[in-house]
């Protein structure tokens, strides 16, 4: 009877273990196809991926550099501008001190005698190293009679018709303009042939 029972004890074990490995296989993934198919095109998409991902990081980079280079030219711009105009400030009270000896220099010089003949050959000298002291500096005059109107740098303050001048044509400069390094620091007033 002992053996019966080893026996049957044996069967129910056995029958156990077939059910739970019935239970087990259920409960794994069903394979539709050859298993290496599926490695190859999980492979492939891994790849895929990883060409992707590599295109976003070099359009990242190429942004990035291109980025880096504009704020590089920015800068060099803003130091060339600081270098060319921080005389603007000076440059502009200078112009006063210009129009001064110009004005000095319209004087009649034929009613002066010889002690004011010296004293306006002086102011003539002196207005002169000026001029040549500012053109050194990129500083430079604009507004010469018979010369076409720009509005960049003149400014009309009217119009007239005149004899022996062309339309647009300046005719009389009341007040002369200057440039600093090409840029208008004061236009020229001038009078416009109509």
């Amino acid at each position: 009877m002992e053996k019966k029972m080893s026996e049957l004890a044996e069967e129910k074990d056995l029958e156990t273990t077939i059910e739970d490995a019935a239970k087990a296989e259920e409960q794994l993934p069903e394979v539709t196809g050859d298993p290496l198919e599926e490695a190859i095109a999980r492979v492939q998409e891994l790849e895929e991926q990883l060409e992707q991902s590599n295109k976003r990081v070099q359009d990242v980079q190429l942004r990035s550099r291109a980025e880096i280079e504009n704020i590089r030219r920015r800068a060099e711009q803003d130091v060339e501008k600081a270098h060319n105009f921080a005389l603007e400030k000076f440059a502009k009270e200078l112009l006063e001190v210009i129009d001064n000896l110009e004005r000095a220099l319209d004087l009649n010089t034929q009613a002066i005698d010889d002690t004011g003949k010296a004293i306006f050959d002086g102011v003539e000298l002196t207005y002169k190293s000026l001029l040549s002291t500012v053109n050194k500096f990129g500083i430079e005059s604009v507004g010469v009679v018979g010369e076409t109107f720009n509005p960049e740098l003149h400014q009309a303050i009217s119009m007239q018709p005149s004899e022996g001048f062309t339309t647009n044509q300046i005719t009389q400069v009341l007040q002369k303009g200057y440039l600093l390094n090409g840029r208008v620091i004061r236009p020229a007033m001038v009078m416009v042939a109509a």
